[in-house]
C-alpha cells in the first residue's frame, strides 16, 4: 500500500469521525444539551443538527415526556402515633432541559427523596382513621410541595398517587374488631328499626281497619234507617191510597151495599175462627145479630163521611 492510499484512508476515517462528532439527530419529545469547550452553548430540539467538530459535544440528554417514578415504601407516623408504611408513584416532566442539567445533579433522585420527606410530614398531621379517607388531600399536598421545590430544577411535578398503605398486624386486628362491632351494632339498630316500623304499620293497619268498620257500620245504619223511613212512607202512601179508593167506592152507586156485604162476610169469617178455637164462648147478645152489627158499622161510616155542621 503506497503513501497516497494511506493518506486517503486516514482522511476518510477523519471525515467519518468528524461527521459522527458533528451530526446529531434528536428524537421527538427530547432535548440535548450542547457544551462548547466545557460551557453551555445551546439546547437541541427534535430534528437534525450539525456541531463544530472537537469543540461542541452533547453533555446531557433529556426526555420531555411524562415520567413515572416509583417512590419506595417508607415508615410514617400518624398524628395518633401509629406507624404505617406508605409507598406511591410520582409523575413529573422536564420543562426546561438546561435547568434540569445544571440546576441539580439528579432531579429524579431529588424528587423521590423530597416526596418521601413531604409525605412523612403530611401523614404526621393526620390521624390513622383519616389516612384512608383523605388520600386525595395527601396527594394534593405532596404535589404542591414538590412542584414548588422543583421549579429551579426545570421540572414540573404533575401528580402523586399513594399506591398502598400498610398497617401493623396489631392495628389491623383492632380495626377488624372495631369494624365487626360496628357492623353488629348497625345490624341490631336495623333490626330494631325494622321491628318498630312493623309494629307501627300493624297499629296503623288496625287503626284504619277500625275506622273503616265504624264507617261501614255507620253507613249501614244510615241505609237501614233510610230504608225503614222509605218503607213507612210507602206503606203510608199505599194505605192512604187504599182508603181513598175505598171512600170513592163507597160514594158510588151501590157502594154502601157492597160495604155492608163485605163487612158481613168478614164478620162471619172471623166469628167462625172463634168457634174453631173454643167449644164454649160467652159473647154479648149484640154480636149474634149480624144485621144489627152491619147496620152499626154502616152508620159509623156515614158519620165519618159527613162532617158535623159547625
Amino acid at each position: 500500500m503506497d503513501i497516497t492510499t494511506m493518506i486517503s484512508l486516514a482522511f476518510l476515517v477523519l471525515v467519518v469521525i468528524a461527521v459522527a462528532k458533528t451530526a446529531r439527530i434528536v428524537p421527538q419529545r427530547s432535548a440535548f444539551i450542547v457544551e462548547r469547550l466545557g460551557k453551555y452553548a445551546k439546547t437541541l430540539e427534535a430534528g437534525f443538527h450539525l456541531l463544530v467538530p472537537f469543540v461542541d459535544r452533547v453533555s446531557y440528554k433529556h426526555t420531555l415526556k411524562e415520567e413515572a417514578i416509583d417512590v419506595p415504601s417508607q415508615a410514617c407516623v400518624t398524628k395518633d402515633n401509629i406507624q404505617v408504611v406508605v409507598n406511591g408513584v410520582l409523575y413529573l416532566q422536564v420543562v426546561d432541559a438546561k435547568l434540569a442539567s445544571y440546576g441539580i445533579n439528579d432531579y429524579r433522585y431529588a424528587a423521590m427523596q423530597l416526596a418521601q420527606t413531604t409525605l412523612r410530614s403530611v401523614v404526621g398531621k393526620i390521624e390513622l382513621d383519616k389516612t384512608f379517607e383523605e388520600r386525595e388531600t395527601i396527594n394534593t399536598q405532596v404535589v404542591l410541595a414538590l412542584d414548588e421545590a422543583a421549579k429551579p430544577w426545570g421540572v414540573k411535578v404533575l401528580r402523586y398517587e399513594i399506591a398502598d398503605i400498610e398497617l401493623p398486624a396489631t392495628i389491623l386486628d383492632a380495626l377488624e374488631k372495631q369494624m365487626r362491632a360496628e357492623r353488629e351494632r348497625r345490624a341490631v339498630v336495623a333490626q330494631s328499626e325494622g321491628e318498630r316500623e312493623a309494629k307501627i304499620n300493624v297499629s296503623e293497619g288496625m287503626k284504619q281497619e277500625t275506622i273503616n268498620l265504624s264507617e261501614a257500620d255507620k253507613q249501614r245504619q244510615i241505609n237501614e234507617a233510610e230504608g225503614r223511613a222509605r218503607e213507612i212512607q210507602l206503606i203510608a202512601e199505599a194505605t192512604a191510597e187504599g182508603l181513598r179508593r175505598v171512600a170513592e167506592a163507597i160514594n158510588t152507586e151501590g157502594g154502601k151495599d157492597a160495604v155492608g156485604l163485605r163487612v158481613a162476610e168478614q164478620y162471619v169469617r172471623e166469628f167462625g175462627k172463634l168457634a174453631k178455637t173454643n167449644n164454649t164462648m160467652i159473647l154479648p147478645a149484640e154480636l149474634t145479630n149480624i144485621g144489627a152489627a152491619v147496620a152499626a158499622i154502616t152508620k159509623t161510616m156515614e158519620s165519618v163521611k159527613q162532617p158535623p155542621n159547625l
